[in-house]
């Protein structure tokens, strides 16, 4: 019977055989093997799923070169991948069965014999052909098989071939190099992008010096691409050339090659030049010349786009001249099917480029900011340019979002870049509009957030060094306005985005004084709070975000400034409490317990109240949650408390620190234990350890290996001894039992140990082994989910209906 999907079955033996030892014992010792591929073979028509699995188990089985012999012996191996094979029968036609071919082929080919039976058997005319296979999964493991056998070929019997002469290379690498130089030289275009496909993967891994040799054999041909204006070819060019610069056998001071990337600077199209010319730009060992060629094609859409944007022309462009025909650019710009493409491509190299922290080559900042700042003014019909070019780009650009997106993340970018600061006006302008227009869509406005906070940050240094409080001013005061507005809009995604850039602007800005008084002189911190009460539950979750950082400002900053009445601390955090019990979604539960985490870790929960008191309503809440997050969340807010708890009291000299010295103090001891165990922090710490999240429980486990090795750092021997006739031993032999039942534990021993009690609590970190806990919780269970047996076990369940069940096998 077909026992599934073929790839379920490699993967049982690809796993158990290749960690065998790597010879014929597994063939003799295993009978069954040999026996089920003959059996295979005898069937007048096996199932493709069968076939297809028998050819990679065959494939793997004769990796070995002794395994190989022994299946060459019984004349296995020529039955199954040659020419009186699955080749000539009707099972041929099932991708499954040739994707099973070639896997096989590809596992078998590991050492010379193997590269001589496909020689001898025409298994390599097979590969060429299935380069072409319908399927494209087929078709790419043949490309990635043929640069594994000439890889394997070159370097097995000659490391360096003196020249490309045929009696240079093994035969093998003849074949395949001969096939390569044919397919480059013929007329069919499919056969030259297999080929050209081949040589990018080869260039791309293979770094071997004998790949300068069948390079220099082809180089001439591969010219001749460039210079065929409709050569289909061209497009692929590109990715070949960009790895052959990162191979060390090419990228050195030879100037052939580096002429020949000129020569593709200057003949490719500027779409398919692009990725080559930001590759170029990435790479340190490049000419100097070839390197600003590569900027000039890049930067040469931009540079028509400031030129078209006025006329005459007000500002000096970006380049001096062009590598290539400037027409080509505009007339790719002026075309409504190639603008927005042209531009989005180049916008994102240039993002790319600038999130490096080092460049090979300075960008013209400034001018670039002119030209994107005129796509944005043409994408929201803000600037009405004289030049027929520009009013043919500013009616294709109109409203496309696209090309608004890409140009606002290099905007966010070219922020933090030197020689913009002249324009942060105009910059402000621009994105002031955005905000503002009722057009923008809720993408777009999302991408103005991040790049409006990034160069509200640029401002408030200019302001701090220069002295621009009027300009800071007016600008937050404007952003202010339209986040406003913004808070009230009916899309939620508006909302959701406006409260996540309310929060970056909190975080980044909160100890500068203007924008504390322009935000708190306001609406937003009202209408902020009304947001927790959103029907949209990533509404509420930025809400509470936005909330929980806002405080830091209203009422934890040393010096509160006064506020409106309806900005009470204590409902804030009533509020906040109640959304973690009783929100039904768990986005914005997660939200509240970050954020009290986050007012725990910088202290400022003394304020609200009695911490201890505040840490133990939250655990007691969000132990009974659905959702692990918040669970696991709980545990970072007692992690923190711990650690503060014991710096606090002198035990540890960082309050984030590990503590990994043992508690000398008795004294302070029992009062940490006591705090802990008033705040229920055992209860929670114990139960989560037997958590059906995985998660959950190693987290729980890990701090209670901290906790132990402070509060009870003698040795286990030491400390069975000392509690062997404690009266509450039994109650912590059944707390153990529970824990190494972990997940699976039905009944929590809630009656059987007190948590509360520092004595119980004492023995337990010293009797408890945690540390073997941990190893259990960390042990994948992949032992038991995809064991052999487990697998088979799989299968067998869907015999019988294997065509209803045969993806949940899979």
């Amino acid at each position: 019977r077909s026992p599934g999907s073929d790839p379920l079955f490699s993967g049982l033996f690809l796993g158990n055989t290749r960690s065998l030892d790597p010879s014929v014992e597994l063939l003799q010792d295993n009978p069954c093997l040999t026996e089920f591929i003959t059996s295979v073979l005898a069937l007048p028509e096996p199932s493709p799923s069968i076939l297809s699995f028998t050819l990679q188990l065959a494939g793997i089985l004769a990796a070995s070169e002794n395994r190989f012999q022994h299946l060459q012996q019984e004349q296995l191996l020529v039955r199954l991948f040659g020419q009186d094979g699955p080749l000539n029968s009707a099972a041929w036609a099932d991708a499954s069965v040739r994707s099973g071919w070639v896997r096989g082929v590809h596992s078998m080919v590991q050492h010379r014999p193997a590269l001589a039976l496909l020689c001898r058997a025409g298994g390599i005319d097979v590969i060429f052909a299935l380069q072409g296979d319908p399927s494209l999964f087929v078709a790419s493991a043949a490309s990635q098989l043929l640069v594994h056998m000439l890889t394997l070929s070159a370097e097995s019997e000659t490391a360096k071939p003196a020249t490309t002469k045929d009696c240079d290379w093994p035969e093998c690498a003849q074949m395949i190099i001969k096939h390569i130089e044919d397919s480059l030289r013929s007329s069919s275009a499919s056969h030259i992008k297999q080929s050209l496909k081949l040589l990018t993967s080869l260039f791309g891994s293979c770094h071997a010096a004998w790949t300068k040799v069948l390079w220099s054999g082809i180089a001439k041909q591969i010219e001749s691409f460039l210079m065929e204006e409709t050569a289909q070819a061209q497009p692929m060019l590109a990715n070949l050339l960009l790895n052959m610069a990162w191979s060390p056998v090419f990228n050195g001071t030879e100037g052939s090659f580096w002429a020949l990337v000129t020569s593709a600077l200057e003949h490719l199209t500027p779409v398919q030049v692009g990725p080559l010319a930001v590759g170029i730009l990435k790479f340190y060992k490049c000419p100097q010349d070839v390197r600003i060629q590569a900027l000039t094609v890049l930067l040469q859409p931009m540079d028509c786009i400031l030129r078209a944007a006025s006329q005459p022309l007000e500002y000096s462009g970006l380049l001096d001249e062009s590598v290539s025909d400037p027409t080509t650019v505009e007339s790719l710009l002026s075309s409504k099917s190639s603008c927005a493409g042209l531009l989005c491509q180049t916008l994102t190299h240039l993002e790319q480029l600038l999130s490096r922290v080092h460049l090979p080559v300075d960008l013209p900042c400034p001018s670039l900011l002119r030209s994107l700042m005129t796509i944005l003014q043409f994408c929201h019909g803000l600037l009405s340019p004289a030049s027929p070019l520009g009013s043919t780009i500013s009616r294709i650009l109109i409203n496309s979002s696209r090309v608004q997106g890409s140009a606002l993340d290099v905007l966010a970018a070219l922020s933090e870049q030197k020689g913009c600061d002249t324009l942060i006006g105009s910059v402000f302008d621009v994105l002031l509009a955005y905000l503002e227009s009722p057009n923008t869509s809720p993408t777009v406005l999302k991408k103005t957030f991040q790049a409006t906070s990034k160069w509200l940050v640029h401002l408030q240094k200019l302001s701090c060094s220069n002295s621009q409080w009027q300009q800071t001013e007016k600008v937050l005061e404007g952003v202010f306005l339209v986040l406003q507005k913004r808070l009230y809009s009916p899309c939620w995604e508006v909302r959701d985005s406006s409260l996540e850039f309310l929060t970056v602007l909190i975080k980044q800005l909160r100890d500068q004084e203007e924008f504390r008084k322009s935000l708190l002189s306001s609406d937003v911190p009202r209408l902020t709070q009304d947001l927790l009460e959103d029907p949209e539950s990533y509404v509420r979750a930025s809400a509470v975000t936005a909330v929980g950082h806002l405080a830091f400002i209203t009422y934890f900053a040393p010096e509160s400034p006064v506020i409106g009445n309806w900005y009470n601390k204590e409902n804030t955090v009533e509020k906040l409490q109640e959304i973690l019990s009783m929100d039904p979604e768990g986005f914005p539960r997660r939200a509240v317990i970050s954020i009290f985490t986050e007012w725990l870790r910088r202290g400022c929960t003394g304020q609200l109240e009695d911490t201890e008191q505040f840490v133990s309503k939250v655990i007691q809440t969000v132990e009974h949650d659905l959702d692990w997050e918040v669970r696991l969340g709980g545990l970072e807010l007692v992690a923190i408390f711990c650690n503060q708890t014991i710096y606090q009291r002198g035990l540890s000299e960082h309050p984030y620190s590990p503590v990994s010295a043992a508690v000398t103090s008795s004294v302070h001891q029992e009062e940490v234990l006591k705090i802990f165990c008033r705040a229920k922090l055992f209860s929670f710490l114990f139960q989560s350890l037997c958590d059906c999240d995985k998660p959950v429980g190693q987290r729980a486990c890990d701090l209670l290996i901290v906790l132990s090795s402070n509060f009870y750092p003698i040795s286990t021997l030491e400390a069975s001894e000392e509690i062997g006739n404690s009266p509450a031993r039994p109650g912590i032999a059944w707390l153990q039992r529970t824990l190494r039942q972990g997940s699976l534990a039905q009944n929590f021993p809630t009656d059987g140990v007190d948590f509360q009690d520092p004595e119980s609590m004492m023995l337990a970190l010293g009797t408890i082994d945690f540390v073997e806990l941990h190893d259990e919780l960390n042990k994948s269970t992949d032992h038991l989910e995809k064991s052999p047996k487990s697998l088979l076990e799989d299968i067998l369940a869907t015999v019988g209906t294997i065509e209803e069940n045969e993806a949940d096998c899979y």
